[in-house]
């Protein structure tokens, strides 16, 4: 039976620069159908994250993004240019699978579908970069570029050999200018300082000379709104919202990783943005209630999971404490995803997600979010970046703390740090 499936998804995927994109969403309905139950938490995960992001990826590889993305606006959407919703539909699902497309191709099912997807992506950067192209991505005006320029350099830094090294000399120069011309705009004093790091970061990774007053405000800015346990301010002030994990903990970690390498931090400055990172992921983890559920507390709730990226970065770079045990992550995120994907309204008819936190409700969108915006959800999948024999997905399901904590099971204490 096994054989049988890889083969069906090998043929699919040879079929698939034949196909419209009706056709292969007919395809993917049929193979994340409810009536092909996940055998494993690892298979409804990939099979998930397929069926949220390649609505972006195959249209942008078939140069059909702009003529097929729904576009979805919040009811108080603001002035900005509502074209700036493609690049965030791109830069932030690449960010999300990236992990995921850097394993090595194997003969599974899920190796057949990751090797297209990473097709995919590969021609749709082409593509989104091409002058020519009626796909071609908007660097030029508005602010808002900034935020998606980081997160395609966020994928770039997470898969150099699967998502950068691959591509022409031609696309990587097209898309260093475009990361370069962004430098006429700043960046808003808050979290939208590390996006303007990250970006020269990445620039600087590849061997470009970066704009290091950029390069070097986010993190400066971030470590002096440091408000202790974990938690940065976005700005000054503490802001009781997930931009701690949307942006702040996985870019600064991202950012001084490269300029640890390049000799511009040290170890020990690195290491702290890391343990407070752990810190503020431990929190994470117990937020999620025993039926696996979270607050929606604060803005940007409509980027639904995507507010356990820190907690998801830290499970992918192997950096648990001992007292939170890997498959009990894999367990509590697993139910999250299940409590607020398998629900009527977060889908449209031709796969696109829709407004909302769970369900669809336009309603609880704010002024800046669009349909783009929403594949922020894509980056709590960054454990698919572990292999299948990892204890993350290996090891037998575990409940998580606060299960354990409200079924009377024993439950580690909670302490503050001082760093």
């Amino acid at each position: 039976m096994e054989r049988r499936k890889f083969l069906a998804a090998v043929s699919l995927v040879g079929m698939a620069g034949t196909l419209q994109p009706s056709e292969l969403l007919a395809i993917d309905k049929q193979i994340l159908s409810t009536g092909n139950k996940p055998k494993n938490d690892r298979e409804y995960w990939w099979k998930l994250l397929y069926k949220i992001a390649s609505p972006v990826t195959e249209n942008l590889a078939n140069g059909t993004l702009k003529q097929n993305m729904l576009v979805e606006k919040s009811p108080t959407f603001d002035n900005r240019s509502i074209h700036v919703t493609y690049l965030e539909a791109v830069g932030r699902t690449f960010a999300g699978i990236a992990p995921w497309l850097s394993l090595p191709d194997d003969a599974t099912e899920e190796g057949a579908y990751r090797k297209k997807m990473r097709n995919d992506v590969l021609q749709g950067l082409t593509r989104c970069f091409d002058p020519s192209s009626p796909d071609q991505l908007n660097f030029k005006t508005d602010h808002q570029p900034i935020v998606d320029a980081a997160y395609l350099a966020q994928t770039f830094i997470r898969a150099p050999k699967a998502l950068w090294e691959p591509l022409d000399a031609q696309t990587k120069g097209r898309i260093i200018s475009a990361f370069k011309s962004l430098r006429n705009r700043k960046p808003f004093q808050s979290n939208w300082l590390l996006f303007g790091s990250i970006t020269e970061a990445f620039l600087l990774s590849v061997g470009e000379e970066p704009d290091t007053e950029r390069l070097n405000n986010g993190p400066k800015k971030l470590n002096e709104w440091y408000k202790g346990d974990g938690c940065y301010g976005d700005g000054p002030n503490f802001a009781f919202d997930y931009y701690n994990s949307f942006v702040i903990h996985p870019m600064m970690v991202d950012t001084m990783k490269i300029m640890m390498d390049k000799g511009l931090v040290t170890e020990k400055e690195y290491e702290l943005a890391l343990s407070r990172m752990v810190r503020y992921a431990v929190g994470q983890e117990r937020m999620i209630s025993p039926e696996g559920t979270f607050p929606p507390i604060g803005r940007s709730i409509t980027y639904r999971t995507g507010a356990f990226q820190a907690l998801s970065q830290v499970a992918l770079l192997g950096k648990l404490p001992e007292t939170i045990k890997p498959e009990q992550v894999r367990a509590a995120l697993t139910q999250v995803k299940k409590n607020m994907y398998d629900r009527p309204g977060t889908f449209d008819k031709n796969g696109w997600l829709l407004l909302g936190f769970v369900g669809h409700d336009p309603d609880i969108a704010d002024y800046y979010t669009s349909t783009g915006s929403l594949y922020m959800a894509t980056l709590s999948f960054l454990p698919l970046g572990l292999p299948a024999d990892n204890q993350f997905w290996s090891a037998p399901k575990a409940d998580w703390t606060a299960k354990k904590a409200w079924s009377s099971q024993k439950f580690p204490k909670d302490y503050h740090v001082d760093y």
